[in-house]
């Protein structure tokens, strides 16, 4: 007995249902590529490269929020014109004598290439003002004196008509002390 064999078979690559089945794990490769891809092309922008260097700064961060708190200064900040000026209006202790500029850091919270860092020039009063790249959204602010012995930080919604009023506030730790 000898079998016979069928001359109308087609190979295995000329049917569908192979192809069919390779495809969701050829989609997976695919998709795995990309994303290795991505990851090594792109800026992990909120990471810090040492971390250790940054905790350490910490402390001298803190420490210049307890000098704004022993000195009282505060401000307030606006926007002025089409949102091109900004001005700052310094308040603090009497006695305490006012610097002649002030540095204004504006930081977008995740896309640091929005980022400012302004000189605010006296006007007189203890208003300073400067110009500045036109802003939307919300903001990360920090407010120094020119040899950065105090500090005030806040979060901004920058609006033309919105003021953003920063406090000195004691840290945790100062301030429990402090009690």
């Amino acid at each position: 007995m000898s079998r016979a064999t069928n001359s109308s078979a087609t190979p295995w690559y000329r049917e569908p249902w192979p192809w069919l089945l390779m495809l969701g794990p050829l989609v997976v490769v695919i998709a795995g590529l990309v994303t290795a891809y991505l990851a090594v092309v792109s800026n992990d922008g909120l990471v810090v490269d040492d971390y250790y260097k940054e905790g350490l700064g910490i402390n001298q961060r803190t420490a210049r929020d307890q000098r704004a708190a022993d000195l009282g200064i505060a401000a307030e900040v606006l926007l002025g014109g089409s949102g091109e000026r900004i001005r700052v209006l310094l308040q603090a202790n009497e006695g305490l004598r006012s610097p002649d500029s002030l540095t204004l850091r504006i930081a977008h919270p995740t896309r640091p290439g929005l980022d400012q860092n302004l000189l605010l020039r006296a006007e007189g009063g203890r208003v300073y003002g400067a110009t500045l790249r036109p802003l939307q959204g919300r903001w990360h602010v920090i407010l120094e004196d020119e040899r950065q012995e105090w500090r005030l930080t806040g979060d901004w919604i920058a609006e033309p008509d919105v003021v953003l009023r920063l406090q000195a506030v004691r840290p945790a730790k100062a301030a429990a002390q402090a009690n």
